[in-house]
C-alpha cells in the first residue's frame, strides 16, 4: 500500500533527464562516459587500498570501518571531511553546478599516499594498473533482493540517477542489467573469481551485520593492522547503522543538497537484512527467484537473505 502512494507521489516530479551511455555494454551515465578513457588510465599505487561493492551494497559502511582502522579510532580524524572526499569515488564525476562538481579521479590524482579509493565497478572495467600495482581491494557483496530493494530507493531520492519508473519496472531492470553499473549477479560473481588470482578480501554484508566484530576482525588482519579492545570497540560503536545515520560526515546531508533528496527517503534508510519481504509481492518473489536461479547456477557463491 505505502508503495503504491510513493509511486502516486512520483509522477507528478519532473521526469529526470540523466542520460545514459554505455562502456563495453555496462550502462553509465553519459558524464561518465565522457571521462572514461582517463579512469581506465588511472595510474594507481602499490599501497593503494580499493574498496568495490555493487552500489548499495554497504559501501559508505565499509568506507567508514576502514578509515576507523586507518586512524586508529580517532573520531576526530574520521571526521575530517565527508567520506566522499576522504575516499574518492573512482569513476563519479558531477557537473551540476560549480558549487556541486564532483571529480573522485582528480580527488584521487591529488591526494598523498596512502590513499583509499572508492569503486562500483565490475571487476573487468577496474583500470589495469590496480592489477599491475598488486593493490589491496576489499569487495562487499549484499543478497540481491536487498540490494535491489537499497537501490531503487537510491534512485528515488538521487536526482543524479535515472528516474526509477515504478517499483515494478525497477525489478525488471535490475533483473536485466539495465541500471547503472550493470548486472548484479555478473557484479558479484566476476568479483568473487578474481579473489582466487588477486589480493580481494570478499565481504558478505549479511556477515557484516550479523557479526561486525568478526568481520572488522577479517579486515585488520587483511590490512595487517593490530588495535586494542578499547579500539576494536569504538570502530564497533561509531561504525554503527544509528551513529553513521546521524553523522553528517556519512550520511551524505552535508554535501549534494540540489541532488539528493532525503525527504523522499534517506540515504542512510534502514540498514537491515530482510528489507525485500516488505517490498516484494509473492508473484513477485517467485518470478525473481526463478530467475535467480538461472543466472546463478555457474557460481560456487552463496547468499542469506535473512538472518
Amino acid at each position: 500500500m505505502a508503495l503504491d502512494k510513493m509511486e502516486d507521489l512520483s509522477l507528478k516530479e519532473p521526469l529526470r533527464q540523466v542520460e545514459i551511455g554505455e562502456v563495453e555494454g555496462i550502462p553509465f551515465t553519459k558524464r561518465m562516459c565522457t571521462t572514461w578513457d582517463q579512469v581506465w588510465k588511472f595510474k594507481a599505487r602499490p599501497d593503494d587500498l580499493l574498496i568495490a561493492t555493487y552500489a548499495k551494497a554497504g559501501t559508505t559502511w565499509t568506507q567508514e570501518i576502514v578509515d576507523m582502522i586507518q586512524q586508529n579510532g580517532d573520531v576526530e580524524k574520521c571526521r575530517r571531511a565527508t567520506t566522499y572526499r576522504r575516499h574518492p569515488f573512482l569513476e563519479w564525476s558531477t557537473q551540476e553546478s560549480a558549487a556541486a562538481r564532483y571529480s573522485g579521479l582528480e580527488l584521487a590524482e591529488a591526494m598523498p599516499s596512502p590513499r583509499t579509493i572508492k569503486t562500483h565497478l565490475p571487476v573487468q572495467l577496474v583500470p589495469p594498473s590496480f592489477w599491475e600495482q598488486n593493490c589491496k581491494i576489499i569487495y562487499v557483496a549484499r543478497n540481491a533482493k536487498d540490494n535491489l530493494v537499497s537501490y531503487y530507493h537510491f534512485h528515488r531520492m538521487n536526482k543524479g540517477m535515472p528516474d526509477p519508473g515504478t517499483w515494478e519496472e525497477f525489478i525488471e531492470k535490475f533483473m536485466t542489467g539495465k541500471v547503472l553499473w550493470g548486472s548484479w549477479y555478473d557484479h558479484v560473481k566476476g568479483w568473487w573469481k578474481a579473489k582466487d588470482k588477486h589480493r580481494i578480501l570478499y565481504l558478505f554484508y549479511e556477515d557484516m551485520k550479523e557479526n561486525p566484530k568478526q568481520e572488522i576482525q577479517k579486515i585488520l588482519k587483511f590490512l595487517e593492522r593490530d588495535v586494542n579492545q578499547e579500539v576494536l570497540n569504538k570502530i564497533l560503536h561509531y561504525t554503527s547503522f544509528e551513529i553513521m545515520k546521524g553523522n553528517p560526515m556519512t550520511n551524505y546531508t552535508n554535501e549534494f543538497q540540489g541532488i539528493m533528496d532525503h525527504s523522499v527517503s534517506p540515504f542512510m534508510r534502514k540498514g537491515v537484512v530482510g528489507d525485500w519481504k516488505n517490498h516484494f509481492t509473492v508473484a513477485q518473489n517467485k518470478k525473481f527467484d526463478e530467475d535467480y536461479k538461472k543466472k546463478m547456477a555457474d557460481t560456487s557463491l552463496v547468499f542469506r537473505s535473512e538472518l
